[in-house]
């Protein structure tokens, strides 16, 4: 196993780290999981790009194990009613409706893949934001004023967005796949 695949196994492991300490109101180290979660993912990539170290399974792992930490924070600070509700579920939607299309593509013979596109990019580092606002604000004690609102609503406006985009894409795979 490659080192990168090995910080992206680590990675996997700091979800359930982060759900605890949020659970027992550790915020501190609840924030520094994350953040060293999000540092993560920058060097696995790195290392994996420039010491020739991609894999198969790493294309498959790292992007999972991203979504998997930011829905799992994104549905615990709703819970705790750090986040609102509504932008959770538009969140998590998404996602379960981007999963679904690719697996209906599959099972119909005409599989998808679903390469990032770059209203989907500022998504996800939107939500890193907000998450780690939000984190941040519980595990310091501070507020950062209209800046969690900003975020929230942009997040909610790139969500929409992005599922949008995500929905022409596939629509078109499945038209052109199919001879419609």
């Amino acid at each position: 196993m490659t080192i990168p695949n090995i910080i992206t196994v680590l990675r996997f492991l700091m979800v359930p780290a982060v759900v605890y300490s949020l659970l027992v109101g550790a915020m501190m180290p609840a924030f520094v999981i994350f953040v060293i979660a999000g540092i993560s993912d920058g060097v696995d990539g790195f290392i994996a790009r420039h010491y020739d170290q991609q894999t198969e399974l790493g294309a498959y792992l790292d992007p999972i194990a991203d979504k998997l930490l930011l829905v799992t924070v994104f549905i615990m600070l709703a819970i705790l009613n750090h986040l609102p509700h509504w932008l959770v579920v538009l969140v998590v939607s998404r996602d379960i409706l981007i999963v679904i299309a690719v697996i209906l593509s599959s099972v119909m013979s005409q599989p998808l893949d679903m390469n990032p596109i770059l209203v989907s990019k500022a998504n996800t580092a939107f939500q890193i934001a907000l998450a780690a606002v939000v984190l941040a604000e519980l595990a310091f004690g501070v507020t950062f004023g209209d800046l969690r609102l900003i975020l929230i609503y942009l997040v909610a406006a790139l969500t929409i967005l992005s599922a949008a985009a995500y929905l022409r894409v596939w629509i078109d795979h499945m038209a052109g796949s199919d001879g419609r």
